[in-house]
């Protein structure tokens, strides 16, 4: 059963940072109360230590406090945080860090667990240094202008570094002329080869007319391909199975939007200008 649908950077609901405050906000104060609590408890004084070691012999799993003391240490616990309400803007941004950390080390993960799909499937468009020292893999979408923007680019970062094998991933999210497109170009690289598939694919970047079969006829004829069997392999299962398998790669990725791009170790969500591509290139080679 093929892969169900993948939403484009459109459809993806975006959380503000306004709107996301005052969750991570209620977070860090339950974390406050709770540290405070335990700092209350820790610091007593020798005589209270003892006193709380005995309650704890009865009970080692929690503190019990009078109904006073508890709105008595809350109120203190209030007036603290607004009096110096920066405390919990330095807690949200440690707390965000370390989110950052652990999404960063959960998507290499994923890149470590699906690297024979993504670096070596013996179906994508391979150019560049098929024997380059990295693998530059991008999932991507002929109607997405952020890859439009990142074209030249990459293809500049590739030319110009020498020692880099770029694989194309076709991923079709943004609709029917999106499917349209990638199936051109699928069809054409199984029917005529990769040669043609790339100048194909590079046709359909710069591409702003429809799909129709004379203008896909004509879009093959200027670019020297022979038609019919081209023709013919459009919307085959060979085809639909390339597009299914791209699909599914991407959602154990959790990819979402174009253009993504992976290379070992590393997940790109998004255009990243050529100046941040050959420092990253950079980085990746230094480790």
């Amino acid at each position: 059963m093929p892969p169900g649908p993948i939403r484009g950077p459109e459809e993806r609901p975006i959380m503000s940072e306004k709107s996301l405050r005052p969750i991570l906000t209620t977070a860090v104060v339950t974390a406050v109360l709770t540290g405070a609590a335990v700092y209350a408890v820790t610091h007593m004084p020798a005589e209270t230590e003892i006193e709380a070691a005995a309650a704890g012999a009865a009970s080692s799993a929690s503190v019990e406090l009078s109904a006073a003391e508890r709105d008595s240490f809350r109120g203190e616990v209030r007036a603290y945080l607004m009096e110096h309400p920066e405390v919990l803007l330095e807690a949200i941004q440690v707390l965000e860090d370390r989110q950052a950390v652990e999404a960063a080390e959960a998507e290499v993960d994923m890149v470590r667990d699906n690297a024979e799909a993504l670096f070596n499937d013996g179906v994508s468009w391979v150019g560049g240094n098929p024997e380059g020292d990295i693998t530059l893999v991008e999932f991507m979408d002929y109607r997405c202008g952020y890859c439009r923007k990142a074209f030249e680019e990459v293809e500049e970062l590739v030319a110009t570094d020498g020692n880099i094998r770029f694989v194309l991933k076709e991923f079709p999210i943004l609709g029917e002329e999106s499917l349209a497109a990638s199936q051109l170009a699928i069809a054409t690289q199984l029917a005529a080869g990769d040669d043609a598939y790339k100048r194909m694919h590079d046709a359909l970047m710069v591409h702003s007319g429809g799909f129709d079969e004379v203008t896909v006829r004509r879009l093959l004829s200027s670019l020297g391909i022979e038609e019919e069997p081209v023709i013919a392999m459009l919307g085959s299962p060979e085809v639909t199975e390339v597009i299914n398998a791209n699909r599914a790669l991407a959602q154990k990725l959790q990819i979402t939007g174009t253009p993504t791009f992976v290379m070992p170790e590393t997940m790109l969500r998004g255009y990243v200008p050529l100046a941040g591509m050959r420092s990253i290139v950079a980085e990746l080679r230094a480790e």
